[in-house]
């Protein structure tokens, strides 16, 4: 009887590899050393163990547990991952052979010859036969396949222990037997791969004992190596059993043997995580800048949204100096933020073209149009708060003035009209003589045609009360109940003028005589006064304008007014004249006065002291006015002064735009030096902020002095600093465009030759010369470098797609550039980082966190657990992490 051993010769037999044993190996065999057959008994045991408790069982007795042939097909199912027929479940001892029969059919089909070997001896429980057998298992399954520089799979394993262990003292590997007695070769290995778990230095040669234990229980320990030797029996043993200790070895080499190879996944791995954790950071500092901004608008909108007017003057140019500071402190390093934001937005899908990421989707709300269309919205508001702000105040300006024009002009009536009502119900007539009747009635006559003169002043007072209302007066109330008092007490004035008319008419008829002159005195007298009174309130009045032409309006007004003065001193001479009349004719006929006009309380000394007041209001009229004048000629020198500088800026800044867009087609030389060119170019637009903040300065000149237009410009100041905000961003993106170019040239390795071939060809179909190309254009440069895309329409449409994703109809340079650059990329897939995956896990179809932690560096193994699913497929073990799907998010669509 023969069984296979690795001693034995091998052969090819029908294109198989044989195992065949000689016959003094089998003799030798049969008469195994009892220490040898110990040593074998234990080994396999614990080998065949190892195996089994995969499939929840164990043997206890190798030549007993396996004479029924079910743990035998179990183990060789286990360790082949194959499937055995059905075993038979008899327990006739023909059932039995049955199963080992399968068992050993099962080995030969593996490229095993079984030589005179039969199903008897294992159901008989030969023990050598069964050691054999197993020996053949352990050959064919566990060492067979370990081949180093193309020996065999003994002298393989040899080789590789030797390697493992040359550079530590006291250890020399020149076989399976005596050279592992001394427990170092073992401790070396361990130590070799897993310097943590032993302390090499602290071992001793003449401690063999300690020092195979050590290695026992640390490889059972940590290394899933079961114990199948035992110290004692190596160390009393002058020659141990070469099969066990090929056998625990062989366990070592599996276990290690892969280090380098999950070495250099891990490093695949780490390679790529270390790009997704970057592209993680630029999305989250994306985010964060673009919430910050976002929600600065969020605060600012409801703030320039707000239309609650002030009460007061004060307090609106207060909001006018906030604005002010808004746009001179606030906004400025939010717009650079803007600019900033798209900066990044746009290095980041480069950088993820580059590493063949799937482009970024920012969160709901935050993309860069999202941002760009609340910026828009913003300036709309914020256009519209300005706007407001000046029309406020016009409003508030012309409330003032109408405010004070209403209590001057109350002031004067409820002056004049002060004790007309007592009068106005005396019945002083009851006791009057016939002259004193006639007075009074004069007197009364004079009054009606004074209150008609100030019918019109109450109607005056009336209507900028009504005004007051309908520009909503913060002091409305209080002007109605004035207004109302006021038209109370005039309606009242005119019941008792017509009630008292009634009375001196009715008593009239009792009198006869009238002194003509004093009533020609009190009708002449009255009109002339109330002519003064106009006067003297038209010559006090306030008065508001904008511009030199509006006080020319009000200079050519006044000279109209002084060229009737003396036609009015004519009057006041004839009036006096009157009253100098009948001085003289009491003087001539001896008439005692008794000094009051009988018809007027005006008297001669009245009038000459209203004349006197206007004669010094004029020249004071005269040079209020001519200060106005010279204040307006001030504004009107601002007004030049802003639009000389406004005429210039902004064609400038629309010249500098323009070149702008010739430049970032027309560059040339390489990247860097474009670069240098643009950062030079962009110095020198920078350089010309000093106009604007000049300008900026006028422009405040001009809002203090209360300018709302100027018929020299149509430039704004709005305009110039929209203007100057877009010149800034476009430089911006246009250096950003040549950034990313470097970044692509970089990444995809393209010479700078390749570069200027890539931007000539673009250029030579740019024939708009606006940096774009049409589709026509784009196919013919693909022609001319050599694309077959004559009736390749599928072909080009594909790549459409790719240079225009959104479908603009127009191809940039830079999509361009990444599409010359994409096919020849090296670039790591998704079946790559699995693949890495599969040989950390030992090609199980999850991974744990315990291998994770052990085979990658700890920042990227905790990151890798953070992300990875929980496994759920039939194998999953307590805490198993699904790799598949993490590799497959990390090029997909994801929350990575």
């Amino acid at each position: 009887r023969r069984f296979v051993h690795s001693k034995g010769n091998r052969c090819q037999l029908g294109g198989v590899q044989w195992y065949m044993i000689q016959e003094e190996d089998w003799d030798r065999d049969l008469l195994l050393d009892p220490a040898w057959e110990k040593q074998q008994r234990k080994t396999f045991t614990a080998w065949c163990n190892s195996h089994l408790r995969k499939a929840g069982t164990q043997i206890d007795n190798i030549e007993e547990d396996f004479r029924n042939g079910l743990k035998l097909m179990l183990l060789l199912e286990v360790i082949s991952g194959e499937r055995l027929p059905k075993p038979d479940k008899g327990k006739m001892r023909f059932h039995k052979i049955a199963n080992v029969n399968k068992a050993l059919d099962f080995i030969c089909s593996k490229g095993v010859k079984l030589v005179s070997i039969g199903a008897e001896e294992i159901v008989d429980g030969n023990v050598k036969m069964t050691l054999g057998m197993i020996w053949t298992i352990i050959l064919r399954f566990a060492i067979q396949d370990i081949s180093v520089e193309e020996t065999s799979a003994k002298e393989g394993l040899l080789l590789w222990c030797q390697r493992k262990t040359a550079p530590y003292r006291n250890v020399n590997v020149q076989n399976f037997h005596i050279s592992w007695k001394d427990g170092l070769a073992l401790c070396a290995l361990i130590h070799r791969h897993r310097p943590d778990l032993i302390d090499y230095a602290k071992l001793r040669k003449d401690d063999p004992i300690g020092n195979l234990n050590t290695a026992f229980e640390v490889a059972e320990k940590y290394l899933d190596i079961p114990k199948m030797l035992d110290a004692e029996d190596i160390v009393n043993t002058p020659k141990p059993d070469e099969k066990a200790i090929m056998t625990y070895v062989s366990c070592f080499y599996h276990a290690f043997a892969g280090a380098e190879q999950a070495e250099t996944a891990a490093n695949r791995i780490c390679k790529v995580l270390a790009v997704n954790q970057e592209n993680e950071r630029l999305m989250e500092e994306y985010e964060k800048l673009a919430s910050e901004l976002l929600e600065w608008i969020r605060r600012t909108v409801p703030w320039l949204e707000n239309r609650v007017a002030e009460q007061t003057m004060r307090a609106m140019q207060q909001k006018l100096e906030d604005f002010r500071d808004y746009r001179r402190v606030h906004k400025p390093p939010r717009v650079q933020e803007k600019c900033q934001l798209e900066i990044n937005f746009n290095t980041l899908q480069t950088k993820l073209r580059l590493s063949n990421r799937p482009a970024f989707m920012p969160s709901e709300g935050k993309m860069v149009s999202d941002i760009a269309n609340a910026w828009k919205g913003l300036e709309q508001v914020e256009k519209g708060y300005e706007e407001w702000l000046l029309t406020e105040i016009r409003r508030l300006e012309r409330l003032d003035h109408l405010a004070e024009k209403f209590k001057q002009k109350c002031s004067l009536h409820e002056s004049w009209t002060a004790g007309k009502e007592d009068l106005l119900s005396k019945k002083d007539y009851e006791s009057a003589s016939l002259m004193e009747i006639r007075a009074l009635m004069r007197k009364h006559e004079a009054f009606e045609s004074d209150l008609a003169a100030h019918q019109d002043r109450v109607e005056q007072i009336a209507a900028i009360a009504q005004e007051l209302n309908e520009l909503d007066y913060h002091d409305a109330a209080t002007v109605n109940a004035r207004c109302q008092g006021i038209c109370d007490q005039w309606d009242n004035l005119g019941t008792l003028t017509q009630k008292r008319r009634d009375a001196l008419e009715r008593v009239e008829k009792l009198w006869e005589t009238i002194d003509q002159l004093y009533l020609e005195f009190a009708k002449r007298a009255a009109p002339f006064n109330n002519w003064m009174d106009g006067a003297m309130e038209d010559l006090q009045d306030m008065f508001i304008v904008h511009s030199i032409e509006e006080i020319q309006s009000l200079i050519t007004a006044h000279d109209q007014f002084k060229a009737t003065l003396p036609e009015a001193d004519k009057e006041r001479s004839a009036i006096m004249g009157i009253m100098n009349e009948i001085m003289k004719i009491a003087q001539t006929y001896g008439i005692k006065l008794s000094g009051i006009n009988p018809y007027t309380i005006l008297s001669s000394q009245d009038i000459s002291n209203k004349w006197e007041t206007v004669s010094q209001l004029v020249p004071l009229r005269d040079q209020m006015l001519q200060e106005e004048f010279a204040r307006q000629q001030a504004n009107e020198r601002l007004r030049r002064q802003f639009a000389a500088q406004a005429n210039i800026i902004g064609p400038w800044i629309q010249t500098k735009m323009e070149e702008i867009g010739h430049v970032s087609v027309d560059i040339a030389g390489s990247l860097e030096e474009q670069m240098n060119n643009l950062k030079t170019y962009e110095q020198n637009i920078i350089n010309y902020k000093s106009n604007i903040d000049k300008l900026e300065g006028d422009h405040q000149l001009i809002q203090e002095a209360i300018i709302f237009d100027n018929k020299h410009t149509n430039y704004t100041m709005e305009h110039i600093r929209v203007g100057w905000e877009q010149l800034l961003t476009t430089m911006a993106r246009t250096i950003n465009e040549v950034e990313n170019q470097i970044l692509t040239r970089d990444a995809k390795g393209i010479s700078q030759e390749q570069l200027n071939e890539f931007r000539a060809s673009f250029n030579h179909f740019d024939r708009k010369r606006n940096g774009r190309m049409d589709p026509d254009d784009f196919r013919a440069c693909l022609i001319s470098m050599g694309y077959d895309l004559v009736r390749g329409e599928v072909e080009f449409a594909r790549i459409m797609t790719l240079v225009d994703p959104n479908n603009t109809g127009v191809v940039t340079f830079q999509a361009f550039i990444d599409f010359m650059t994409r096919e020849t990329a090296e670039t790591d897939t998704a079946e790559q980082v699995m693949a890495s995956f599969k040989i950390l896990a030992s090609d199980k179809a999850y991974i744990t966190v315990d291998e994770l932690r052990r085979e990658l560096p700890p920042e990227q193994a905790e990151y890798c657990i953070s992300r990875m699913t929980k496994y759920i497929g039939p194998e999953a073990i307590p805490g198993a992490l699904d790799y598949i799907s993490f590799s497959s998010a990390l090029y997909g669509e994801s929350d990575l």
